[in-house]
């Protein structure tokens, strides 16, 4: 079994509260699917607890493993939910200290923590899904297909096509790397607001020419949503249920 596991700081609008939300990978490898089921559930969910890697392994030097407990007094992470997938199917969830820093608020299974960027291979894999059975191509213009909102002109618009495949692989040359969330009590802007800036980020659009260079955008994959959406007539969650 390999664990990868990056934890990352989100810190609340005024700070009033910090949020600590770790984002997992867990990689269950099995060879011997008899060996697998004589353990019990216990002891893997104890390999998980107390079986994470360092980043790095030097040749050579003592292999470091560490428990969630000390990898989370490393980093100050207050709080960490992880679920586990096994043969299609969440095996078991448990959560780790408490949900908001000052507080004694258990973490538990059904604890909210902000998704973030753990989000974007699901909504690639849907547009990937999309366009295996038709309902669109990786290289067109996206602004041909959008109905309800288009990219604003650029100076690059008759040489390099801000694509879905450009998008997906963060090539389009699109802005706003990502995107800080809303407080419970705030209002949160509908897609096309974010696009154009009208909730609490920049206005999305095109600042380097499609196809020069990679640079993370949150704000393409807000512009994938919103294709898909319009391609599908359906809302993005009920697409991707």
């Amino acid at each position: 079994m390999e664990y990868n596991l990056n934890f990352r700081k989100c810190y609340f609008k005024k700070h009033i509260a910090v949020i600590i939300f770790m984002t997992m990978t867990l990689m269950f490898l099995c060879p011997h699917k008899a060996g697998c089921d004589d353990q019990g559930l216990e002891a893997r969910i104890s390999r998980v607890e107390n079986g994470i890697l360092g980043a790095v392994q030097i040749e050579g030097r003592p292999l470091r493993i560490y428990s969630i407990k000390e990898r989370m007094d490393h980093y100050g992470v207050p709080g960490v939910s992880v679920a586990v997938v096994n043969g299609g199917r969440v095996e078991w969830a448990r959560g780790y200290g408490v949900a908001e820093t000052g507080t004694d608020k258990k973490v538990n299974a059904a604890t909210l923590f902000q998704a973030a960027s753990i989000s974007k291979p699901l909504a690639a894999l849907a547009a990937l899904k999309m366009a295996e059975q038709g309902g669109l191509t990786l290289d067109d213009p996206v602004n041909q297909l959008l109905k309800s909102w288009k990219i604003p002109e650029h100076e690059w618009k008759d040489q390099e096509a801000v694509s879905l495949r450009r998008i997906l692989t963060h090539s389009a040359g699109l802005t706003v790397h990502g995107f800080p969330g809303y407080a419970a009590h705030e209002i949160v802007p509908d897609v096309i607001q974010v696009l154009n800036g009208e909730g609490n980020t920049d206005p999305i659009l095109v600042d380097i020419k499609p196809g020069l260079q990679f640079r993370y955008s949150g704000g393409g994959y807000t512009v994938m949503q919103l294709l898909l959406e319009d391609i599908s007539g359906r809302s993005f969650p009920e697409l991707l249920r």
